[in-house]
């Protein structure tokens, strides 16, 4: 069965969604985006994603589209694909539109594309490596989801490359920032810990939940701490919430009863609130 594809303002078969060449999200990466999961047929924490990436488009200067708007098409485009609405991964793409061969832009008019598939099947767990990539947190567009991703395909290439399925960088300050699609939480001595917003991470939905629906402190955590943490996870839309086995080729505890509780209690209130 052929996806068919939102491409500006009309429903397209997958082979024939096109953007133009000069469109800034590919010439230079003047664009924003959110991915989020869709389960039986609808899309978890649509509002909060549709507002971060209206956050997102206002850091960038990028004419935003009306929210509801943007839910009508959401919608509609979980309805046109069902072999992957009862799990499947869909992304909202908005840039600046068409512009010239630099940095300036000509177009009043965003281009927006919004696609989808089925759900990638994580590990129970996740191995990490340690990048040296630091994260300016002092950018003007630190927390911005932009289509700018190619430090992240660095990163995720290098953890690979070493053996592992997820990179953890740490921002200018040699603390903490993030993973390069995911959040990083820690447990130390019975308490959970993440990175502040300030360090530089993306303010993650799943993150936020979780800081929402159970006892985190947000604090700066040193990037040393990674060779000595006893337990930790990770969080992302994809991946709810997925316990460290590994950090650096050295063994966590997975089976952390914190770790178990908050995973199994994320994924039973996510059920019962599909937009909370």
């Amino acid at each position: 069965m052929v996806n068919l594809v939102w491409v500006n303002e009309a429903l397209v078969p997958s082979e024939f969604a096109r953007v133009s060449v000069f469109d800034h999200g590919f010439t230079v990466g003047d664009g924003v985006f959110e991915t989020m999961q869709v389960r039986e047929g609808v899309a978890f924490a649509l509002s909060r994603h549709l507002k971060r990436l209206e956050n997102s488009a206002k850091l960038l200067s990028i004419k935003s589209l009306d929210l509801e708007y943007l839910k009508t098409v959401v919608n509609e485009v979980i309805k046109v694909n069902p072999e992957s609405s009862s799990s499947g991964r869909l992304r909202v793409t908005l840039t600046s539109g068409d512009g010239p061969l630099g940095s300036d832009r000509n177009s009043e008019t965003p281009t927006l594309v919004v696609a989808m598939s089925t759900l990638p099947k994580w590990a129970p767990s996740a191995k990490l490596a340690s990048v040296k990539m630091p994260r300016n947190h002092l950018s003007p567009l630190a927390g911005a989801k932009t289509t700018s991703y190619a430090e992240n395909v660095l990163a995720l290439a290098t953890a690979k490359a070493q053996g592992a399925d997820e990179a953890i960088l740490p921002n200018v300050a040699m603390n903490i920032c993030e993973g390069t699609g995911s959040n990083f939480f820690a447990v130390i001595d019975g308490k959970v810990f993440t990175p502040p917003l300030t360090a530089g991470c993306l303010g993650g939905i799943t993150r936020e939940l979780v800081c929402e629906w159970f006892d985190c402190i947000e604090q700066d955590l040193p990037f040393s701490m990674l060779a000595e943490i006893p337990a930790g996870f990770l969080t992302s839309t994809t991946r709810d919430v997925q316990p460290i086995s590994e950090i650096d080729s050295r063994a966590l505890s997975k089976d952390h009863e914190i770790i178990s509780q908050i995973q199994s209690e994320f994924l039973a209130r996510s059920k019962q609130n599909i937009d909370p």
